[in-house]
């Protein structure tokens, strides 16, 4: 597993951490973030090991430009280094291990000296190994300028050290002396013999923005924000909404397609197959007359006005993030000009989406697997590259687990090379490992199952997973109250308290959380039939007209929980969450907090949005660096506080005035 110039290196290096599936995928981080490595580097024998942790971006492809941090060992052959990632893209780092002579001869010596040993000849070969480095100082020319000069200062500290000719009448002290000079060891690492050094595999970090591992997001449809009901909205009436999402904080503004909706099969309301004069149809069923993947619906407004939403909310610190669906209308440009594209059945017909016993006629998927794919192929990479043309650098994927693995991998790494801060949102409701894998190959976030996790044990067991270091490596979890698609039950059952207990778990669990609006701060929670998780007169098939400004809203809660994350390191992290025990089958604990414990945030929900619960709570005081006596417990929510001793604490939380504490914990 390793590269080496020599057929027998002595130097293994084992248990590089971190790393993901033995470096097949690249693990993340955001601008800024530390990479700490660990690995087992050890040798046969006595001989002393020296290692380094190199590192690079992938701009710097010469192998001349690795940087490099020594690393220090943690015992049992355990070693460490770190360094910091500032730039967007893709970087690489590697271990590289060798057998120091040097290092060795001086340890030894030491031991010598202080036996009171004869060390005459031991001198001789040190200064031997001094010379050596002279001589590479010399003749490599990696080592630069300055080289020359450092030869001159080891032939000096190595004549002494032989005792020849000025120096011979030196005793041994003396020459033990120049031996272990500082000095000589930092030019003996500066000038080290590597040509037998163990090199461990390239690894790959791919570094993101900010918003990849931080973000707030608000979904709504453009086309329902006319302030006139039953007209169609459009991308200025969307302007004049953005002070409203803006306070409430959310800095991710998403929108489904806004692309021309198809007239051909258009679905009516609540999804029926026939549709009446003036439905508006799925804004999924993409491409019409007026374009496809490249064009606005022309009620929106043009190019020009969305470019102006764009601008207006980046101006107040949100990013538009756009809804990618790699699928067609039967009115798509893209059946007439490129049929090839699409499987056909015998008849002739173009084969519609399916998924009996649903049948999507206004639907056509791609075959990625077609004659014609690489054509296919590299077209879908443009829609991407034309809106980020369009300022758009995050993008929401519609149902990426039904595409080809391959396609993803080379098409997100080919947008990330021109567009490096792009950020792209997997909206892959299926199996685990397929959702995952999807991380790896560069999805930037991941839907996940929160939706459908609502028991203390189903949310203690899925976040532990998720907290796992090996998958936290790639997969970074967007937690969604409800989506157009998807209204649990528990919300549909537990009224106003189910809403804020959803919102305040998925403001706190995760690090990036979305909800789909207004219909959540307006507590919209009628299903379309009794056990349905579709949404009676769903928005997907009609426009809507909202009354943001309801009294019953819970746009403060969702302001409040926005404010505290922007507000508390420790939320802004996803890897760094630990559950705490309580004894209360419907009271979940947990905390957050960062490395040097310097931001402590404790959260306490309770889950049963009907009735009251207690419980004592048990805190690790000691990881908490609160040991040893009282501490102030602030609630967040509430702005209330409290002091504490100890580490057992009685908490009781009734759901009508309050089913969450959101704590800082403080000295």
């Amino acid at each position: 597993m390793t590269q080496n110039e020599v057929d027998f290196p002595r130097v293994a290096i084992e248990g590089i951490r971190p790393m993901v599936d033995g470096g097949r995928f690249a693990i993340k981080r955001i601008v800024g973030d530390e990479v700490v490595v660990e690995a087992d580097v050890f040798a046969d024998g006595h001989d002393e090991v020296v290692a380094v942790l190199q590192h690079r971006h992938a701009e710097d492809s010469d192998d001349s430009v690795w940087q490099e941090q020594p690393l220090a060992p943690l015992g049992n052959d355990r070693w460490r280094a770190s360094f910091h990632v500032e730039k967007l893209g893709r970087y690489g780092y590697r271990i590289v291990g060798w057998v120091d002579r040097f290092h060795t001869w001086r340890h030894d010596l030491k031991k010598r000296n202080d036996a009171g040993q004869n060390m005459h000849v031991d001198l001789s070969i040190g200064a031997a190994l001094v010379e050596a480095a002279a001589v590479r100082a010399t003749s490599v020319s990696a080592f630069g300028p300055a080289a020359k000069h450092d030869a001159v200062k080891l032939s000096a500290y190595a004549a002494p050290i032989a005792a020849t000719k000025n120096f011979a009448a030196l005793d041994q002290a003396s020459r033990y002396a120049v031996a272990m000079d500082e000095g000589l060891l930092a030019l003996m690492d500066r000038y080290v013999d590597r040509s037998q050094a163990t090199i461990s595999p390239e690894l790959e970090i791919l570094v993101d923005p900010p918003r990849a591992a931080f973000s707030a997001w608000y979904e709504l449809f453009p086309r329902s924000y006319s302030p006139a009901p039953g007209k169609h909205g459009t991308f200025r009436d969307c302007i004049a909404h953005l002070p409203y999402i803006a306070e409430m904080g959310f800095d991710v503004l998403y929108l489904p397609p806004i692309h021309p909706v198809g007239k051909a099969f258009r679905k009516g309301k609540n999804n029926q197959e026939q549709c009446e004069p003036g439905d508006v149809g799925s804004p999924w069923a993409i491409g019409a007359a007026a374009g496809g993947h490249k064009a606005v619906h022309p009620e929106l407004g043009t190019l020009d006005d969305f470019r102006a939403l764009v601008a207006t909310a980046r101006k107040q610190n949100m990013e538009i993030a756009l809804d990618i669906a790699f699928q067609c209308s039967p009115d798509h440009p893209y059946v007439k000009e490129h049929p090839q594209w699409f499987r056909h059945r015998p008849d002739g017909t173009i084969q519609y989406a399916e998924n009996p016993p649903k049948k999507y006629q206004d639907i056509y998927p791609f075959d990625f697997e077609c004659d014609d794919w690489r054509t296919l192929w590299d077209e879908l990479k443009s829609v991407f590259l034309f809106w980020a043309e369009q300022g758009v650098h995050i993008f929401r994927v519609d149902n990426p687990h039904t595409k080809p693995f391959g396609f993803w991998e080379w098409c997100l790494a080919e947008v990330k090379r021109v567009q490096p801060d792009a950020v792209f949102l997997s909206e892959a409701f299926t199996r685990p490992k397929i959702m995952y894998r999807l991380a790896k190959l560069g999805f930037t976030q991941s839907y996940t199952y929160f939706t459908w996790r609502n028991t203390k044990q189903e949310l203690t067991e899925y976040f532990t997973e998720l907290s796992q270091p090996a998958l936290a490596e790639v997969f970074r979890p967007n937690l969604w109250t409800n989506t157009p698609d998807i209204l649990h039950d528990y919300l549909q059952r537990g009224g106003p308290p189910a809403f804020a207990v959803r919102a305040v778990l998925a403001a706190t669990l995760g690090a990036n959380w979305g909800v789909y609006g207004p219909a959540y701060e307006l507590l919209e929670r009628t299903p379309r039939d009794p056990g349905s998780e579709e949404y009676l007169n769903s928005e997907k098939y009609e426009l809507k007209h909202w009354d943001v400004n309801r009294p019953d809203s819970l746009r403060h809660l969702l302001r409040r929980l926005n404010r505290i994350r922007r507000e508390q390191p420790a939320l802004q992290r996803a890897e760094n969450l630990a559950f705490h025990t309580i004894d209360s089958d419907q009271l979940l604990a947990y905390s957050k907090r960062t490395a040097d414990a310097g931001n402590i945030v404790l959260a306490i929900v309770n889950l049963d949005p009907h009735r009251a619960h207690s419980g004592w709570l048990e805190l690790p005081l000691d990881q908490f660096r609160l040991s040893g006596g009282s501490y102030e417990v602030l609630d967040l929510l509430s702005d209330r506080k409290f002091t504490w001793q100890g580490a057992r604490e009685y908490v009781e939380l009734d759901p009508q005035r309050g089913p969450a504490h959101v704590f800082q914990l403080r000295r």
